[in-house]
C-alpha cells in the first residue's frame, strides 16, 4: 500500500506574508516619504506639496556628523556585542541542559527590561551620590567618588547591555548546533587550542556571527533615550533629533526626511555587510 501524497501548500498562503509587510511596512513608508517633500506651513504642521527643502537641509555637515555618530554608535555597539557574545556563547553551549536553561532564562529576562529602566538604572548605577564611584573609593582605586555619566563610556555600556542578549539569541542555536569533533580533530592534527578555534569554529560560524552582528546594529540604529540619559549632547543620536524636530519643532518633513535617509543608509550598510560576506565566502 503506498503512502499517502502529501498535499501541497496553498498558494495564497504566500500572500500572508507580504500583506503583512505592505500593511505594516510599505503604507507607512510611503506616508513618511509623502510627508518628507511636503511644505511645512509656518506656525503649522505641513500641506501636501513637492518640495526637496528637507532634504537639502539635512545634507549639511551638521547633520551629516549627527548621522556618522549614529552609524559610529551601531557599529561599535555591533563590533562589541558580537566579540563578548561569541565566546559566551560557545562556553553556554558546552553547559549542561540544566545550566544552559537557567542562563536562557535569564536572558530572557534581561529582554523584558524596557529602555527607560535600563536608561535610569545605568544612570544611578554610574552616579557620584550612589554610583560605583563610592565602591571604587572605598577600595582605594580612586581618591573620591566621581560620576561616570554622561559620557560615552556610559552610552556605550547601556548599549552593549540593551542589545547582549539578541546577540546571544542569535548565535546560540547554530553554536549548539556545531560538531566539537572538528575542533577536536584540529587538534589531534597539531593546531593548539586558539589556532583550531580561530581557523575551525570561526569560519563555519560566519554567517551567524555577521546576522548577530546585522541585528544589533539595526536595534541600537533606533536608540532614542539612552544617548539622551547616558551621554552627552554630542552623542545624540539622528533618532533623538528626529523626535525633536517631530514634537518639539513640529517640522515634520524634516523629521520625516531625516527618517527615510536613516531607513536608507541602514538598509545600505546592511546589504554592504551581506554583499562583502557572501563575496568572502565565495572565496573561500
Amino acid at each position: 500500500m503506498s503512502a499517502p501524497s502529501e498535499k501541497p501548500t496553498p498558494g495564497w498562503l504566500a500572500a500572508l506574508p507580504a500583506a503583512w509587510l505592505a500593511v505594516f511596512f510599505l503604507v507607512p513608508f510611503a506616508i513618511m516619504l509623502g510627508v518628507s517633500v511636503a511644505h511645512r506651513v509656518p506656525g503649522g504642521f505641513y500641506e501636501p506639496g513637492f518640495e526637496l527643502a528637507s532634504y537639502a537641509r539635512f545634507l549639511t555637515p551638521f547633520f551629516g556628523k549627527i548621522l556618522l555618530t549614529s552609524v559610529a554608535l551601531s557599529a561599535g555597539a555591533a563590533a562589541i556585542c558580537v566579540a563578548l557574545a561569541f565566546p559566551f556563547t560557545v562556553i553556554l553551549a558546552r553547559m549542561g541542559r540544566r545550566a544552559q536553561t537557567l542562563v536562557l532564562v535569564a536572558l530572557l529576562a534581561v529582554l523584558s527590561l524596557s529602555e527607560v529602566i535600563i536608561g535610569f538604572s545605568l544612570s544611578t548605577l554610574l552616579s557620584k551620590t550612589a554610583g560605583i564611584g563610592n565602591f571604587f573609593a572605598w577600595l582605594g582605586l580612586i581618591e573620591e567618588s566621581r560620576a561616570y555619566t554622561p559620557s560615552f563610556f556610559a552610552l556605550m555600556t547601556g548599549l552593549c547591555y540593551l542589545a547582549l542578549p539578541y546577540a546571544v539569541l542569535v548565535l546560540y542555536p547554530p553554536v549548539s548546533r556545531l560538531d566539537p569533533e572538528l575542533g577536536e580533530a584540529a587538534r589531534i592534527m597539531g593546531a593548539s587550542p586558539m589556532r583550531a578555534f580561530w581557523t575551525v569554529t570561526v569560519p563555519m560560524l560566519r554567517a551567524p556571527l555577521m546576522g548577530a552582528g546585522i541585528l544589533v546594529f539595526v536595534f541600537t540604529l533606533g536608540v532614542y533615550l539612552l544617548p539622551q540619559v547616558l551621554g552627552q549632547p554630542a552623542h545624540w543620536t539622528l533618532s533623538v533629533h528626529i523626535t525633536d524636530q517631530a514634537i518639539f519643532q513640529s517640522n515634520l518633513p524634516f523629521a520625516a526626511a531625516m527618517a527615510v535617509l536613516l531607513l536608507i543608509v541602514s538598509l545600505a550598510l546592511v546589504g554592504l555587510t551581506l554583499l562583502l560576506g557572501r563575496d568572502r565566502a565565495g572565496a573561500a
